[in-house]
């Protein structure tokens, strides 16, 4: 879904970022509907996730055949890819906590 709307309307976000947004924005709007058919699909959907992450593990091998693939690169940038997972890696441990800061905060006020 997310890859057709990325060709359709040529936006530069990638497909799967924007199937998650889509999903995200489902899953907000089916927690205010309590229906046969939504308690089923939520259902569904935690299935879903839970087979897919029993073996998360194997989706990282086209990462891993990646890096090898690119070892060259690597080693000629090393000190820049290093910087960038570096960097990255400290955004999304404080954006994480921030948002876990924010919905702890509205879920005790419930």
């Amino acid at each position: 879904m997310g890859e057709a709307l990325k060709k359709i309307f040529e936006i530069r976000i990638p497909g799967p970022v924007i199937g998650l947004i889509l999903l995200l924005v489902t899953l907000i709007l089916l927690k205010r509907v309590r229906t046969k058919s939504v308690n089923n699909l939520k259902k569904e959907i935690a299935d879903t996730s839970t087979y897919i992450l029993r073996y998360l593990s194997f989706l990282f091998v086209p990462i891993g055949v990646g890096v090898v693939m690119h070892f060259s690169y690597l080693e000629n940038n090393l000190s820049k890819v290093l910087v960038i997972v570096f960097v990255s890696t400290i955004l999304t441990i404080c954006i994480s906590a921030f948002l876990m800061e924010k919905i702890n905060k509205r879920i005790n006020k419930k």
